[in-house]
């Protein structure tokens, strides 16, 4: 059974928009095989990069070892990986391979399609809270959000959820896809103690709308994981140079110590957790955090060192560790 791929749900007269990014899909991939080139990411002579979205999943399992997955961290200088796991104990055999630069959080996810689904479960609060009480989960996440799916914030499990993450005082990696902030701002201001570290910047939003969350919500942190050429195109971050948009240029500049980037090793990307297929995603581990570099390196060097390092340090309370 093919998983079903998370859609996104735009305005109705952004739906043209939708698919403009998609026909320059190839002329985008040929600049950006270009820039790898040039700057391939190898670990030895790049600072450490702090990848604050990494998943270890069963089917990654089969075509890369856990050996292997260390490996390629130390390949590309990751100083701190922050991994989710499916199933969730998963993330614990990276950790035990790695435990100075793995730092596990605790994933929802045991079995297909419950990525739209967990909100239902009404065992999910205390199978969560048992396993933040053991210690080895530095984090929730990652909780997908989706319209179509997901019903609203006030449901006493995702409720539950958020309060549940204030309690213990971890991160929530949150995944939101919607056309506009509205429901991700109604969300963090609601649970204003729960430290927020949004995926994606909104997965799909353009850089005024990630604006509004950032602006209305001291508790967000944004992530820039996927925000490739590659998979959420809908609103890209860089041009087809790869120069940063001025929008977001600005936007990353003025929220400098409230960005960070990730991999999201996940591949290939129309398929969504597929649990009878392989997914490669490590593989591609260099190529997503070369694109993250390669946009970096536009920024001014204290701007750069912050999101690339130094935020993500600081977010999951690692500074001393370092």
């Amino acid at each position: 059974m093919r998983a079903i791929r998370i859609p996104f749900v735009p305005k109705p007269a952004a739906t043209a928009a939708r698919t403009a990014p998609r026909r320059w899909h190839a002329l985008v991939s040929g600049w950006a095989l270009v820039l790898l080139l040039a700057h391939p990411g190898h670990g030895a002579d790049q600072a450490p990069i702090a990848d604050i979205h990494l998943h270890w999943k069963w089917n990654q399992k089969e075509v890369t070892t856990a050996a292997a997955a260390v490996a390629m961290l130390d390949e590309q200088n990751v100083g701190l990986a922050v991994v989710t796991g499916t199933p969730p104990a998963l993330a614990l055999e990276l950790a035990d391979l790695a435990p100075k630069r793995v730092l596990p959080i605790y994933g929802l996810y045991r079995i297909p399609g419950e990525w739209s689904t967990w909100y239902r479960d009404p065992e999910l609060l205390a199978r969560v809270r048992e396993a933040l009480q053991t210690g080895r989960y530095h984090g929730i996440g990652e909780v997908h959000m989706i319209g179509g799916f997901v019903t609203h914030w006030r449901k006493p499990t995702i409720s539950g959820l958020f309060q549940l993450a204030a309690e213990f005082d971890v991160p929530v990696l949150l995944h939101t896809e919607f056309s506009r902030a509205d429901y991700t701002l109604g969300l963090c201001q609601a649970f204003p103690q729960t430290r927020i570290l949004w995926a994606h910047a909104g997965a799909m939003l353009p850089a005024d709308e990630v604006r509004r969350v950032l602006d209305g919500c001291s508790n967000v942190q944004a992530e820039l994981s996927a925000r490739d050429p590659w998979r959420h195109v809908a609103n890209p971050i860089v041009d087809e140079q790869g120069q940063l948009l001025p929008p977001w240029r600005e936007l990353i500049v003025t929220y400098a110590d409230r960005f960070m980037v990730g991999s999201d090793p996940v591949w290939p990307v129309e398929r969504l957790n597929p649990w009878d297929e392989p997914d490669s995603g490590w593989r591609e581990l260099p190529r997503f955090l070369g694109f993250h570099r390669d946009w970096l390196r536009q920024l001014p060097d204290d701007v750069a060192e912050a999101i690339r390092w130094r935020n993500a340090l600081a977010f999951f309370r690692q500074d001393s560790a370092q």
